[in-house]
């Protein structure tokens, strides 16, 4: 079943549908190459935690509207929202919203993917791109200081070197030098993204989210919870699943869900 939220496509907003267990989060506002305005900011972390919670999402894309994925922070909006909130503030709490989520994220990106945008792209757990995207992270163009646990999580990417290429210089890169970074995980010819993200989430669909779940705690450190994720393979029947499936060469069924 797709399910479509009903914002006005013209008005820059964050739109989404859910289908087939994949939600597709697209970040849209055409007229300023999806630019994110305060409301924008502010929407995705309670739009990301319906989508956690949601058992029938297994997977999460963001994208953007059109053939952008992110050109930034409108700066215009976020000047008029600043004595209300920091537009650091925002897009910081955006960003940790979309690296908490409880399933697996996969940024798709075509076009500019630049200061914000990269900041959201660098928070899913992978990136796939289309040849000839840029991405960018530009605050020494503005004067402003890159968030610590920003520029932490860049660095825990791409590495120091990379890093500091991209903070100090504020250039763009292409896909090329993305992909030998680590910064993209995937570059596809133009024209093939949209079919590669299918096809790769259809992939991530069909695992085991204990195995992804427990996975992308340990992947950010959290090995604390070794015993709890312990605990729940014990009780979830995936592990007993997944034996009876390869031994009787059918696709796995299994059960347990965030």
């Amino acid at each position: 079943m797709d399910r479509t939220n009903e914002a006005h496509e013209a008005e820059p907003g964050v739109r989404h549908t859910v289908a087939d267990g994949v939600a597709t989060v697209v970040i849209s506002h055409p007229a300023r190459r999806n630019a994110m305005t305060a409301a924008m900011w502010r929407e995705l972390p309670g739009l990301l935690d319906g989508l956690g919670r949601d058992p029938a999402v297994r997977v999460l894309v963001l994208t953007g509207d059109g053939g952008t994925f992110c050109a930034g922070a409108d700066i215009t909006s976020l000047s008029a929202a600043a004595t209300e909130e920091s537009p650091q503030e925002l897009a910081v709490r955006a960003e940790e919203a979309l690296a908490a989520f409880p399933k697996p994220s996969l940024a798709a990106v075509r076009g500019y993917c630049v200061g914000g945008g990269c900041q959201l792209a660098a928070a899913c757990d992978l990136r796939f791109a289309e040849e000839g995207a840029s991405f960018g992270i530009t605050p020494a163009k503005l004067g402003i200081v890159y968030p610590a646990s920003s520029t932490r999580r860049l660095v825990s990417l791409v590495g120091p070197a990379t890093a500091k290429y991209l903070l100090f210089s504020g250039e763009l890169v292409g896909t090329e030098r993305a992909l030998r970074t680590g910064l993209v995980d995937e570059v596809l010819p133009a024209g093939e993204l949209g079919k590669r993200v299918a096809e790769f989430t259809r992939v991530l669909a069909a695992r085991s989210q204990l195995t992804q779940a427990a996975a992308k705690e340990f992947a950010a450190g959290r090995t604390d919870r070794a015993p709890h994720w312990a605990e729940q393979a014990r009780g979830s029947g995936d592990t007993e699943e997944g034996i009876a499936a390869f031994l009787e060469r059918r696709a796995p069924r299994f059960t347990w869900s965030v």
